[in-house]
């Protein structure tokens, strides 16, 4: 690709980043303020507690993920650039992780909240409300140290030929590796990643079954169709809309990002198309979970019939 045709092209992408970002990042923080009022002076549900993890990691992972909101802060900061580069990278790559784990939990826990008496999945009822911190602390620890790797193999760019670095910023730089060293780094995250989205897939397919299943009760026990879905359908439809956009942009991202560490080769238009494939989730998850929590669809109509009431 030609550098008259690059430039246009990567503005005109740069520019969709920082919009999407700034709608993500907005959204995010309102319903992370949502959550923690409902945590500080409600009794909240273990599901109120997974979806604010959720959401102050999505709130940086679009923070720092696109690196081009950190970079900017950065520069105007007395830091050396080899450390910025570094913690950028190890908290982007984090948060990366701790997506899918909590997505994959939330898939979960909605699973066996639906699951009839009678299932086998019905046992771990109060076992997942008990145990719901303890969850969050082995998820963050393990995540936190499985990608400790990041601050050896990342640094800032030295723009010395010969080291033959992989720029993926203009100041941050993939140093290199054994070829070897590579895949066994890339195996390890992709089998942890595939067995992940593997349980997302299974518990969404158990939840399609069960919403299934209850339809056809439903259609046999009453001859009119009920006027409103139940919380835990509408719930449930929610999360498995949520999982479908995780697993769909996570593939995509991983392909590019998986092609572009073991052919050592990035380019950056290729790279902000990462970037906007990769803040699809975090940017459409509050807004999707805005749109389907009555709580604060309800807030939001007495906030407006109130300023209605005002004016």
């Amino acid at each position: 690709m030609s550098s008259m045709t690059t430039f246009p092209t990567l503005s005109s992408l740069n520019n969709v980043l920082y919009f999407q970002a700034a709608l993500g990042v907005l959204a995010n923080i309102f319903l992370l303020v949502f959550y923690t009022f409902i945590i500080l002076f409600h009794r909240p549900k273990p599901m109120d507690l997974i979806s604010c993890q959720l959401t102050f990691i999505h709130t940086m992972l679009l923070l720092t993920g696109g690196v081009v909101w950190v970079t900017d802060i950065f520069e105007s900061l007395n830091i050396d650039n080899d450390i910025k580069c570094k913690a950028t990278f190890y908290i982007t790559r984090v948060m990366r992780g701790l997506s899918i784990c909590i997505t994959c939990l939330l898939s979960v826990f909605q699973a066996v909240t639906i699951s009839p008496s009678t299932s086998f999945l019905a046992n771990f009822k109060l076992k997942l409300k008990k145990y719901i911190i303890h969850g969050f602390f082995y998820i963050w620890s393990l995540t936190l140290s499985f990608n400790s790797n990041l601050i050896i193999y990342v640094g800032g760019f030295t723009n010395v030929s010969e080291t033959n670095q992989m720029k993926v910023t203009k100041s941050c730089s993939l140093f290199p590796t054994n070829y070897i060293i590579r895949v066994l780094v890339l195996t390890v995250t992709t089998s942890r990643d595939v067995f992940l989205v593997a349980v997302m897939l299974t518990t969404s397919a158990y939840m399609v079954i069960i919403l299934f299943r209850h339809q056809r009760q439903c259609q046999h026990l009453h001859s009119l169709s009920r006027p409103r879905s139940s919380p835990e359908k509408k719930a449930t439809q929610t999360i498995l809309l949520l999982v479908t956009f995780f697993v769909v942009m996570y593939w995509v991202d991983f392909i590019i990002s998986s092609t572009a560490v073991l052919l050592w080769m990035y380019d950056p238009v290729i790279l902000s198309v990462q970037k906007f494939v990769m803040n699809v989730y975090p940017t459409i998850t509050p807004l999707v979970q805005i749109s389907s929590d009555n709580r604060i669809i309800n807030m939001l109509k007495n906030i407006r019939s109130k300023y209605h009431q005002i004016l």
